[in-house]
Order: C-alpha cells, then structure tokens, then sequence
C-alpha cells in the first residue's frame, strides 16, 4: 500500500467536480473519471501546471464493467482510495412531471441511480483499506417545477449514502460526509435557471475549498 493519497473524483470533467479535482491536487494524486476526454485533458493540464498529477478515466459510470475494472487496477496499484467525491450527474430536461419521455427517464435511472448504487459496493472495499477513507455526496435539495425527475434523482441517491452513512457509524469505516454546496455558476445551473444572473452565484473553486475545510483536509 502506498503511502501517497489517492483521491476518485466521479464527474471530474467540468464544474464542481473538476473543481475539487484542483482543490485536491495538491495533497491527492486524482483519479478523474468523465465522459468527455477533451474537458478531462484540460483538467489534468492545469493539474500539472499546479504540480500534482492524475490518472484520467474516460468513461462512462454507467459502464458496471469499466467501473468495476478502474476499482480494481485501483487496488492493484495502489491498494486503498483514502477519498471519493461523487459529483457525476445526469440532467434530464426541465419538463412537466407528466411529459418526461422513458428514454430520459431511462438515462436518469442509470446514470443517477443505478450506477451511485453500483458504485458504493466498488469503492467500499478500497474506502475501508484506507487510514481515514471517506466518501463525500454531493447534494442538491433543488425542487420545484419542471424539477421532477431531476430532484427524485437526487433523493435517490441522498437515500442511498444517508443508508450506508447509518450501516458506517459505528466502525466509522468508511466516514460518509453530505455536501451542500451553494448554489454555482456551473453548466447544470445554467440549464435550470437561464436567465438567472450568474454574478451573484458562488464560485465553484470556493465551494470546493469549502469543502476540503468541512473535511479537515
């Protein structure tokens, strides 16, 4: 087992999660997983150019057999994660409750649902050989119109760490932490709120500052 930290970064590629992959890149070599090769690219450029390093994963969370080998070569290389920050999130349109079409819905189950839920038993394992391994949820408490799908989503995936945070408490292996940033000037707010005036939102790199505070690190 190294002794070097290793941090997974789900939806690495733009906003929040990329940055937490900077945030974090000064104490944790990143494992950066997200769809987009190019968004990822330029991550790890300014990575580097900040002196940390990263292994860039792209792929597709809802690929179980791509997941499931990046957990293992994990292992292999490393023998523990000491950090998960779940990030990635699919947006389905802002629609009426009564007109979200079943691909959508499909695609909202698969990427927010099925894969978290596939996700925690992967990463479990390498949590717990971890020192202090913590898995951190991002959440959104986003609801309202047109919101639907996009709010059962979360809650879905709220249900799910709030579960296994209950099942961790004792042994404290893994640690699960909830996250609320504020909201952001990210992609996914802007497809929310169109007109909404981005100067009064908060920074992304500072909500993620805030977090590593909330985390001690």
């Amino acid at each position: 087992m190294t002794d070097q930290k290793i941090a997974l970064v789900t939806g690495a590629s733009r906003g929040f999660g990329a940055a937490i992959a900077e945030a974090l890149a000064p104490t944790h070599h990143i494992l950066a997983v997200a769809r987009t090769t190019g968004a990822l690219e330029e991550l790890d450029d300014r990575i580097q150019a900040a002196g940390g390093s990263a292994t860039l994963a792209p792929m597709d969370i809802t690929d179980t057999d791509a997941m499931r080998h990046l957990c293992r070569s994990t292992y292999d290389r490393w023998g523990k994660l000491d950090l998960w920050v779940h990030t990635a999130i699919h947006t389905p349109p802002l629609t009426p409750a009564d007109h979200l079409g079943d691909k959508d819905w499909d695609k909202v189950i698969a990427t927010n649902i099925r894969a978290t839920g596939q996700l925690i038993p992967f990463v479990a394992p390498l949590l717990r050989a971890a020192d202090a391994g913590t898995a951190v949820f991002v959440d959104d408490p986003a609801t309202g119109k047109f919101l639907g799908a996009y709010a059962a989503a979360k809650a879905a995936q709220r249900a799910l760490f709030a579960s296994w945070a209950a099942e961790t408490a004792k042994s404290g292996k893994p640690r699960i932490v909830s996250f609320t940033p504020q909201p952001m000037a990210t992609a996914t707010r802007a497809r929310f709120y169109p007109g909404e005036d981005r100067a009064r939102l908060a920074d992304a790199h500072v909500e993620a500052r805030r977090l590593l505070d909330t985390l001690g690190l």
